[in-house]
């Protein structure tokens, strides 16, 4: 008996503070004027997309002392925006990013919970930590925590959190013009909290939201970041597009879930991915390459072999080889603020590898970083990019994806009109939407229904 086809989700990322845009293009839009942030949303909602979501960055960055301004730089703050978008949409989920380590549960809470109250259930939280002092010095408490003590903090202000959500129960208000009594039960929102971080306590002041609590959602690759999505997020964003890795992570975090008590269908999985579209797959290769090399500029090439080799590499000519001097050890990187730094643990042995390949493909430094950094997940014509996404989420290499289109806020239209109804044509996309919340557009269950399956279990 042949499995049945799984449904896909789509979701629409507008890129914020990185070189996934390539912003000086003529066709490039505005990444604080609001009329951007609303094409991108209407555009996202008539392909019947899940969610729009928005990432945040709490520092500019910094390189040798200065700010970074190579790509986007600043923008407004994540609520305003989606509190805004609310307004001009009646189905998109609205997910933003907002970090653990530098808030407070109340303030979070009172935000999100207002968020789902103003779009009617639409509400969804990026819950992420912070790894670096540098970030830390915007702050009144300033530093950093250990990366076992950041998780340690978001896992208690996550259940903080709910505890304030749930707060309310619903049905409290009964608003009686007749006798004057507004609530039926004057300790509505009453909390206490005491544990390792938090020692709250007093009255929620805002009555149980249309989702109860917003759809959480989490980002990180680590032992601690999937045992955490494990335990209580609704979604986790992943960064494996690519079949092996992409079906690797999709066992491990799903097999992770029966120990919490949930079944695989509760926690979705979402890579973020990047597209480019052509009338043939010829054509889209073509594309590609030119917007790979407009996204690594030969300075944004120079800046990114910094996050390496930690050393002022301005001398030094994109256009040709690798330097000889090996990457500068020391304790400070001269990149501020950027996560990628993390990603080379190894900075000599990345040396190596990198040296290698330029020798061996006669590569220079910008056509190394263009080979070696993020390629376009989906590249081809319209049905081969459809194609492609249903067969990599029938295969479990993800439920659906979270598409960053390298322009704004008009990059995602061609998706729109051309892939999307290929999709419905396969039956694996809806054709309308079926709900009103966000829980509904993912096929997950009230927390209210969780907790009664959980108590009748």
């Amino acid at each position: 008996m042949s499995k049945p086809l799984k449904q896909i989700h789509l979701a629409a990322h507008f890129p914020g503070v990185n070189n996934t845009t390539v912003w000086s293009d003529p066709e490039a839009g505005s990444h604080i004027e609001f009329s951007s942030f609303a094409h991108f949303a209407r555009t996202a909602e008539r392909a019947k997309f899940d969610f729009l979501f928005l990432a945040e960055g709490l520092r500019l960055r910094e390189q040798g002392g200065k700010i970074y301004d190579l790509d986007v730089v600043g923008r407004p703050d994540t609520f305003t925006i989606l509190t805004a978008l609310a307004e001009v949409t009646e189905h998109l989920g609205l997910t933003g990013t907002i970090n653990s380590t530098f808030n407070e549960p109340y303030e979070v809470a009172r935000q999100f919970a207002s968020l789902d109250h103003l779009s009617a259930g639409r509400a969804a939280w990026n819950v992420v930590t912070s790894w670096d002092a540098f970030t830390g010095e915007n702050f009144r408490r300033g530093g950093y925590l250990p990366q076992e003590e950041r998780y340690s903090r978001a896992k208690e202000f996550l259940a903080t959190a709910h505890e304030l959500f749930d707060s309310w129960h619903g049905g409290e208000i009964v608003a009686d013009q007749t006798t004057g009594a507004f609530l039926s039960d004057a300790k509505a929102g009453a909390f206490v909290h005491q544990g390792q971080h938090f020692d709250i306590e007093g009255q929620f002041n805002v009555p149980r939201s249309p989702q109860g609590r917003p759809v959480i959602f989490q980002a990180g690759d680590s032992e601690e970041g999937r045992e955490f999505a494990a335990a209580g997020a609704d979604a986790i964003f992943s960064r494996y597009a690519t079949l092996k890795e992409g079906q690797a992570f999709y066992t491990d975090v799903k097999n992770r879930l029966a120990r919490y008590g949930r079944r695989a269908e509760q926690l979705l999985i979402l890579p973020a991915a990047s597209f480019v579209l052509g009338d043939t797959d010829e054509e889209a290769e073509e594309i590609a390459k030119e917007v790979r090399r407009r996204q690594v500029s030969g300075a944004t090439a120079i800046k990114h072999l910094e996050f390496v080799w930690n050393r002022d590499l301005s001398s030094y000519d994109p256009d040709g080889p690798l330097p000889d001097v090996d990457p500068d050890l020391g304790e400070h990187t001269i990149a501020r603020g950027r996560a990628q730094v993390r990603m080379y643990r190894d900075p000599l042995a990345t040396a190596r590898e990198w040296r290698e390949l330029a020798t061996a493909n006669n590569w220079s430094i910008r056509d190394l970083v263009i080979e070696t950094g993020n390629r376009q997940n989906f590249v081809g014509s319209p049905a081969t990019v459809a194609r492609t996404i249903n067969d990599y989420v029938q295969a479990d290499v993800s439920d659906g994806f979270i598409l960053a289109p390298h322009i704004t806020p008009t990059g995602l239209d061609a998706f729109a009109d051309q892939v999307v109804p290929l999709l419905q044509e396969r039956g694996v996309y809806r054709a309308e939407y079926e709900g009103t919340t966000l829980r509904d557009h993912l096929g997950l269950a009230h927390p209210d229904q969780v907790r009664d399956e959980r108590a009748a279990s």
